[in-house]
C-alpha cells in the first residue's frame, strides 16, 4: 500500500467517524503564549493542539468541534546522529485522531483496532500478528486495567488467539503491562500527559500468531521481530513545570502513528528509506554516486527532505534557532554528498534531491512545488557558503591547526578532518577533541543562560569575539538611528548570534532597523581599527565612552574604540574584551558575511531586545 493511500484511507475512516479534518500546521511552532512548549518546531503530532487538549474550545466554520483527524507534519533533530540507520528521521509525520472531550479509551482502543485489521477501511493487517502494551502503574497514577480489559474484549469478540501468561504482567498473552518508560505520554515539562496504549505488529511473522510470556514479548521488541504501528494517549493530567498538578477537566485522547513506520510495515521492508517516502531520493543518488555509502545516502535523502519543508515554511539558514538547525542540516547533506562523488566537479547535486523530493510530495503538499525555485536557490546558496567554509579550513589544516579549532572556528566537520588526516599519515586525539567540545557545549549553555552585561559564553571562540565587536556596531548604530535615549541594558553573545537588550519606549520600525543594519555593515566594509586602551576612570568618563551608570568599575578602566583615534572612533565603550582587530574580520573568512537582524521585540516595560546574526 502506498503511503498516499494510508494518509487518505486513515483521514477517511476517522471522516466516517465525525472527525473534521483538519490541515497539517506549520512546522514552526506558534508563538501565541500557551499554545505549546518552548520549542523551536512541532515535534510531533499532538504540539499544535496542546490548548485544545487543556481545555480551550476548538472553533471551525462558527461551530465547536470535539472529534479532529489530521496529518501532521513534524520535526525532530536530537537523534540527528541515529539518522543514517534503518528508522531515525528529522522530518516525519504524523497520522493523528482527536477527542477533546468527547469519546475516550473504549472508541480510541476499538477505532484503532478497526483500522489497523479492516481490510475494507483500514490497513488490512492479520489481527493474529498484533500485541498491545498499557501502564503498569506508578505513584503518579494507577494501573491502567481499564484499557487491559477493552482490549481482552476485543481480542475475545475478534477471536485472536491466546497464549496465558503472567496475569501480573500480561493479560491473554497479547497485552503486555509496561512502566512510565514505555507507556505514560507527555511533551515536556508543560501540558497535557498521561496513559497510553501501544500497539505493535510482529512484521518478521515469526511469532506464529499465539500468545507470548512478556519475556518473549520484550525479546521480540529488542531483536525489532515486533514494530510498534500505533499509539493511544489518554490525556488525563496536566503538568507544570515537571510536575503532575491535577488532572483535565475535560479527558481527551491523542492517537495515531508514523506514516514512515506505517509504510515500512505496509510494504514490506526493513527500513524507511526503502518506503515510497524515500526511496525515489535514494534512486536518484544510486545513479549519480560513485562511491556508494548506504549511511551517506541516507543522511542526504533524510536532511535534503527536512530541508525543503523548513524553507517551505519559512526558515532560513542563519547561525541561529532555527536557521542554525537548517544550516547544519543542509551542511551536513553537502559533506555526505560529496562523499558519495556524484559529480566530477565535486558538487553534491543537492538541486537533483530536492527535485525528487517535491516531486514525491507536490500532490500532498503544493506549497513545496509553489517555493520550489526558492528552496533551490537557498539550499543551493548555503552549499556555496559551506563550501568556502570548507577551503578556508582546508588551507588552516594545511597549516597544523587542531581539530577542535577548524571545528569550532571554521564548522569543519570532525569526520572529514579525521579523513584528511588518514591520508596524510596524521593521528588526530579525539579524546582531545570531545573534551574540548565538552567544555565548548557547557560554555555555550552557560552563556545562554547569562542575562547579565557583556554575558560572553565563551571568551575564547572567534565567533563570539567577532559577535562581542559587531555588539558595540550595533549599539553605536542604535544610538544613530534612535537617539541618545538608547541605553544598554543587557547583552548575550553565544557561537551562533548576538542579544541585546536597549531601553526605548517603542517599537522599531522596519526603516530604522535598514538604517541600523545599514551602518553596521559599511563600519565592516570599512575595516576601521579596534584598538584597546587603558586610563583612569576620571581620566575614561571624560573622553564620553559609553558604560553602565551607576556601575562599579575600578581606579584603572580598559576602553575599547573603532576607528583611527580615540578622539574621533565611531564607536567607545568601557569593556574588558576581547575583540577582534578590524572590523573587516566580521565579514568572515571569505569576507562575505553580512550583518542581519532577526528580530526585535519587548523583554520588559521600555525595553527592546534584539537578536542579530552575522552570515
Amino acid at each position: 500500500m502506498k503511503s498516499s493511500e494510508i494518509r487518505s484511507r486513515f483521514l477517511q475512516f476517522f471522516k466516517n467517524r465525525k472527525h473534521t479534518i483538519i490541515d497539517s500546521a506549520s512546522l514552526i511552532t506558534s508563538d501565541e503564549k500557551g499554545v505549546t512548549n518552548p520549542t523551536l518546531f512541532n515535534t510531533a503530532g499532538m504540539q499544535p493542539l496542546i490548548p485544545y487538549l487543556l481545555g480551550k474550545p476548538f472553533i471551525k466554520d462558527g461551530h465547536e468541534v470535539t472529534r479532529l483527524a489530521d496529518v501532521q507534519k513534524c520535526l525532530r533533530t536530537v537523534d540527528i546522529d541515529e539518522i543514517g540507520d534503518r528508522t531515525h528521521a528529522t522530518f516525519f509525520e504524523m497520522l493523528g485522531n482527536w477527542s477533546l472531550g468527547d469519546y475516550f479509551k473504549e472508541e480510541a482502543i476499538k477505532w484503532s483496532y478497526e483500522f489497523l485489521t479492516s481490510k475494507e477501511e483500514g490497513l488490512g493487517l492479520d489481527p493474529n500478528r498484533l500485541y498491545v502494551t498499557v501502564f503498569e502503574g506508578d505513584a503518579v497514577a494507577a494501573k491502567d486495567v481499564e484499557a487491559a480489559e477493552i482490549w481482552k474484549g476485543i481480542f475475545k469478540a475478534n477471536t485472536v488467539s491466546d497464549g496465558g501468561g503472567d496475569t501480573s504482567k500480561s493479560e491473554n498473552g497479547r497485552i503486555f503491562f509496561m512502566p512510565a518508560s514505555s507507556n505514560w505520554w507527555e511533551a515536556g515539562e508543560n501540558g497535557p500527559c498521561g496513559p497510553d496504549t501501544e500497539m505493535y505488529y510482529d512484521v518478521k511473522n515469526v511469532l506464529g500468531g499465539k500468545g507470548l510470556t512478556h519475556e518473549r514479548f520484550l525479546e521480540a521488541d529488542s531483536k525489532r521481530e515486533v514494530v510498534e504501528v500505533w499509539n493511544d494517549v489518554f490525556m488525563q493530567y496536566e503538568k507544570k513545570d515537571g510536575k503532575i498538578v491535577g488532572k483535565l477537566p475535560k479527558p481527551s485522547v491523542d492517537t495515531g502513528a508514523g506514516l514512515e513506520r506505517l509504510a515500512m510495515v505496509m510494504q514490506n521492508v526493513d527500513n524507511i528509506f526503502d518506503t515510497d517516502l524515500l526511496k525515489p531520493e535514494m534512486d536518484v543518488m544510486k545513479t549519480m554516486a560513485k562511491n556508494w555509502k548506504i549511511e551517506s545516502a541516507r543522511i542526504v535523502a533524510d536532511h535534503i527532505r527536512s530541508a525543503v519543508f523548513l524553507i517551505t515554511d519559512g526558515v532560513i539558514p542563519s547561525n541561529t534557532d532555527r536557521g542554525y538547525v537548517l544550516r547544519k542540516l543542509i551542511r551536513r547533506a553537502v559533506r555526505h554528498g560529496q562523499l558519495l562523488k556524484m559529480s566530477e566537479d565535486g558538487s553534491s547535486k543537492l538541486d537533483i534531491i530536492v527535485n525528487a523530493v517535491i516531486l514525491n510530495y507536490e500532490n500532498v503538499y503544493k506549497e513545496v512545488a509553489i517555493k520550489k525555485d526558492f528552496v533551490i536557490a537557498e539550499i543551493l546558496k548555503e552549499e556555496t557558503r559551506f563550501k568556502e567554509t570548507l577551503n578556508q579550513g582546508l588551507k588552516e589544516f594545511e597549516k597544523g591547526v587542531d581539530a577542535f579549532t577548524l571545528f569550532s572556528s571554521y564548522g569543519f566537520p570532525l569526520e572529514l578532518t579525521l579523513e584528511l588526516a588518514k591520508e596524510k599519515g596524521i593521528t588526530i586525539d579525539v579524546n582531545d577533541f570531545n573534551e574540548k567540545f565538552k567544555k565548548h557545549q557547557e560554555l555555550s549553555r552557560a552563556g545562554a543562560e547569562q542575562k547579565f552585561k557583556g554575558g560572553l559564553a565563551d571568551s575564547n571562540n572567534e565567533m563570539v569575539v567577532r559577535y562581542h565587536t559587531a555588539t558595540h556596531l550595533l549599539h553605536q548604530a542604535l544610538f544613530d538611528v534612535l537617539g541618545n535615549g538608547v541605553m544598554q541594558k543587557g547583552s548575550n553573545i553565544t557561537t551562533e548570534r548576538l542579544r541585546f537588550d536597549f531601553a526605548h519606549g517603542a517599537k522599531m520600525t522596519d526603516e530604522e532597523k535598514k538604517r541600523v543594519e545599514a551602518i553596521v555593515n559599511e563600519k565592516i566594509a570599512a575595516g576601521l581599527p579596534m584598538t584597546q586602551v587603558k586610563m583612569s576612570k576620571e581620566e575614561a568618563e571624560k573622553t564620553g565612552a559609553k558604560h553602565f551608570f551607576g556601575e562599579k568599575y575600578g581606579d584603572e578602566i580598559s576602553i575599547y574604540y573603532i576607528g583611527d583615534s580615540l578622539e574621533r572612533a565611531y564607536s567607545k565603550e568601557f569593556c574588558g574584551g576581547p575583540h577582534v582587530k578590524n572590523t573587516r574580520e566580521l565579514a568572515g573568512p571569505e569576507g562575505k558575511w553580512h550583518f542581519k537582524i532577526l528580530k526585535e521585540e519587548a523583554v520588559a516595560q521600555g525595553v527592546r531586545r534584539i537578536k542579530a546574526v552575522l552570515g
